[in-house]
């Protein structure tokens, strides 16, 4: 468990944000960060053995599909 503790240093987790910043760029960066903490609460969740009703999941998606084309056109370019 001695490698974990030393992956985990806070110059090394600064050292991890900058390298991030420098190949994603300050306008992606964020939603990158957005999507892994999405993710990861949906891990959790599932292992928790905790699942969305049908409504949230349809209601999360639709709130997706409802922002203006010029900001989803902004996201993917």
């Amino acid at each position: 468990m001695r490698v974990i503790g030393d992956i985990l240093q806070p110059t090394h987790l600064l050292f991890v944000l900058v390298v991030a910043l420098l190949v994603l760029g300050p306008k992606r960066l964020p939603e990158v960060g957005r999507s892994l903490g999405r993710g990861l609460r949906d891990f959790r969740s599932a292992l928790s053995g905790e699942e969305q009703s049908h409504n949230e999941v349809l209601s999360q998606t639709s709130a997706e599909s409802t922002k203006p084309a010029a900001e989803r056109a902004e996201r993917t370019s």
